[in-house]
């Protein structure tokens, strides 16, 4: 029984591997931005500075 339709193996490659490098190229400036935000940064500080006020008190 042949196969309902003929697959083409290099083009699904090509267009798998190009939607890969889209969604990478799109992805990686946002992760860049996530991770370098000044926030995590000022969240990391407070923190650190109400675990050495929780250690001066008790």
């Amino acid at each position: 029984m042949p196969p309902p339709h003929r697959t083409r193996p290099m083009a699904a490659l090509l267009i798998f591997m190009g939607v890969n490098v889209a969604l990478f190229s799109t992805i990686t400036p946002v992760y860049d931005f996530v991770c370098f935000l000044p926030y995590w940064e000022r969240r990391r500080e407070r923190r650190r500075q109400e675990r050495e006020a929780g250690l001066t008190d008790h």
